[in-house]
């Protein structure tokens, strides 16, 4: 790697509903082309609790309010452009629970659509990672339910792996199944 980029903060919600759906947020297409869902959330504001800012980002991006239930994970990863680490994206994730709030989409946003899923319709979406991971952790909770495991880390050992592994190799480890949350409308990673 010849020179660093920074560091990204963010929070998303798992929202689980009683019929066992999962509430998805669509990309809008100014930020990424095609149709990718991903959780509802987004990056910290400076000052801004991660607990503060997914119910925040939930209420921006879905109309609703939410209390959170547990933390499910803390996960990162690599975005690289060439011999470059562009981006270190920090995601924390938590499980959180829906208490009031009507249903909308958010206009002029990072996300364009919102909508409620079985785990079997989300296997027919263009998910991003951070979606595709979360409905992997927990596509047995029920509704009332924290992480059944309470919450995770990331594994260390894989990012040594990627780590030891040749540039090439490193980055397509990184880039399977970008989450394109993180860019901006100019591709650049959100501030």
């Amino acid at each position: 790697m010849s020179e660093i980029g920074r560091t990204r903060v963010a929070a998303y919600a798992v929202c689980i509903d009683e019929a066992d759906r999962i509430l998805l947020c669509r990309i809008a297409p100014s930020v990424v082309a095609g149709e990718v869902w991903t959780l509802p959330g987004g990056g910290l504001e400076f000052g801004e609790s991660p607990e503060r800012a997914v119910l925040r980002e939930l209420s921006e991006e879905t109309g609703q309010a939410g209390e959170i239930l547990s933390l499910v994970e803390v996960n990162d990863r690599l975005i690289e452009k060439g011999q470059t680490v562009a981006l270190h994206a920090i995601r924390i994730v938590y499980r959180v629970r829906i208490t009031g709030g009507d249903l909308r989409d958010e206009t002029a946003g990072s996300t364009d659509a919102c909508a409620w899923f079985t785990i079997e319709e989300t296997r027919r979406l263009h998910l991003g990672d951070l979606a595709r991971r979360a409905i992997d952790l927990v596509a047995g909770i029920a509704p009332e339910r924290g992480a059944a495991s309470g919450g995770r880390c990331s594994s260390r050992a894989r990012d040594r792996e990627r780590a030891a592994a040749p540039p090439g190799e490193r980055a397509q480890a990184y880039s399977q199944g970008e989450d394109p949350a993180e860019p901006d409308r100019d591709g650049r990673p959100e501030p």
